[in-house]
């Protein structure tokens, strides 16, 4: 047997000022082919799990590509073919069965529904293949996408720490389909609401009680997934959706998703994050005694988009005098060069970060000014060493510590979001040892961070990926919408 295997992902943000084209999805070395294969081959990835499973069964393995990018704004449509047209050349080719990794969030500037259209296109080229497709939690499903596939299956944690789980799950499913053991079917349903990402967490409620309810109905079928969503694409069918797979019973599977879509609306109030001032949130963690206190930056996320350079934060603890802190991470090139240029050991002063404006949310970038020593230089490469990605090496780009005394600031060339301690133990700063750590993520950091803190403070600075939806202008998006329109109804009606 021949199996093609391929990863194709993006969470595009359409609010994001940040560019995607190809070399977004370069980042971490050659993507193509035998390179693509052996990067991930033995990671906590699907693609690591698709490519064990066809190992198990003999299959010729065909490796097309394995394109990933963090988050931005909708990929270049020259990227986006790119990237498509080397899987379905493979497929043309002549195969047994695909297996996709891809994210679920994916627009292009050709089309808002990148999967669906991807998933479309192979279907035209190979009408009875097997496809298995592996998603992300933050998948915006689609019609297009579960039409032409033969069975999905979506991640059940966030910070997602089963991405392996997953692959193997939905594989193993498509590979008994292609023996004729199980006849996979599906069917889903989306509810008119883009709950908040930082209520999106596995480990607490609401969607941990979401995710437990899709674990118990999964007894009684293939798999069941929950999908929160990513709410930060002004997109028709942005929003919280559920899926099941069933052997040959699509009754059996619309009925999971009528439950669980009613228990999610049901739960659509605890969805909702509510902000406290900066402030007061700096404030706080100025009277706790005992670190490592993560600042969580949420609003500046790479992984959700954002430019991972705005400063609101930093200069918010710069200015009620905190100490003893690391902020991981400030992307900014120009600096980077500019202290590589004055050298280890330099003391500098520059402007750092806030180097791109924000149309979307009418903000103009706002630097910071700041005077230190050049503490590190480093190329920015490190292996994953926690539960999330484990195994997969990251490219930071050049990263430099800029050392303020009270603050060490670990500034990139290229976007990351901090959710492994590699980030900082890379560059010569062991996280364990400070009071703070300034974090510019959500939910991620909880996969390497959560265990080594003592308190965590969650910081409302200015972003891209803020969770006050009234900063965004939605034109796309269908209405009524919770929380956009408070009277939204559901009739739980199943998606055909």
């Amino acid at each position: 047997m021949r199996f093609v295997i391929a990863m194709m992902k993006h969470e595009t943000n359409t609010f994001s000022p940040v560019p995607t084209p190809m070399a977004s999805f370069r980042q971490s070395g050659d993507i193509f082919e035998h390179k693509a294969l052996e990067a991930y081959r033995g990671t906590n990835t699907p693609m690591a799990a698709f490519i064990d499973l066809a190992g198990k069964e003999g299959a010729e393995i065909v490796t097309p590509i394995a394109a990933s990018a963090w988050p931005s704004g909708p990929v270049e449509s020259s990227a986006y073919e790119e990237m498509t047209g080397a899987i379905c050349q493979s497929v043309a080719r002549g195969c047994d069965a695909l297996f996709l990794d891809l994210h679920g969030a994916m627009v292009s500037q050709g089309t808002d529904d990148g999967e669906g259209t991807l998933l479309k296109r192979i279907r035209s080229i190979a009408p009875e293949l097997p496809i298995a497709v592996a998603l992300d939690l933050h998948t915006n499903l689609t019609g297009e996408m579960v039409a032409h596939c033969t069975a999905m299956a979506g991640y059940q944690t966030y910070p997602h720490v089963d991405m392996y789980e997953t692959g193997k799950k939905v594989g193993q499913i498509v590979i008994e389909s292609l023996k004729g053991r199980i006849h996979p079917t599906m069917a889903w349903m989306s509810c008119p609401m883009i709950p908040h990402t930082l209520r999106m967490g596995t480990s607490e409620p609401p969607m941990g009680n979401l995710i437990s309810s899709a674990q118990l109905e999964e007894k009684n079928a293939l798999a069941v997934s929950v999908f929160g969503g990513f709410p930060l694409a002004d997109i028709y069918q942005a929003g919280l959706s559920v899926l099941a797979v069933t052997d040959g019973d699509r009754g059996r599977a619309g009925q999971i998703c009528r439950k669980l879509a009613k228990e999610a609306w049901g739960r659509r109030e605890e969805f909702l994050y509510r902000a406290e001032p900066l402030e007061q949130s700096i404030s706080r963690a100025k009277e706790m005694k005992e670190g490592p206190i993560l600042l969580i930056d949420h609003a500046d996320n790479c992984a959700s988009g954002g430019t991972q350079d705005t400063m609101a934060v930093v200069a918010e603890v710069v200015r009620q005098g905190l100490e003893d802190v690391a902020v991981g991470a400030i992307r900014d090139p120009e600096a980077v060069a500019a202290m590589i240029k004055a050298g280890v050991g330099s003391m500098v002063t520059l402007p750092l970060g806030g180097k791109m404006d924000m149309p979307a949310i009418g903000r103009k970038g706002e630097p910071l000014e700041l005077t230190g020593k050049v503490r590190t230089i480093s190329d920015g490469r490190f292996v994953a060493r926690g539960p999330m990605f484990t195994g997969v090496t990251w490219n930071l780009g050049r990263a430099v510590v800029l050392d303020t005394g009270a603050m060490q600031v670990v500034v990139i060339e290229e976007n990351h979001e901090p959710f492994d301690l590699g980030i900082f133990r890379s560059v010569g700063i062991e996280p364990t040892a400070k009071k703070y750590l300034l974090l510019k993520s959500r939910i991620h950091y909880r996969a390497g961070f959560l265990p080594i803190s003592k308190a965590v403070i969650e910081c409302n600075g200015v972003g891209v990926t803020g969770s006050d939806y009234r900063q965004f202008r939605f034109t796309k998006l269908r209405r009524p919408i919770f929380p956009l329109d408070p009277n939204a109804a559901f009739d739980a009606a199943l998606d055909e």
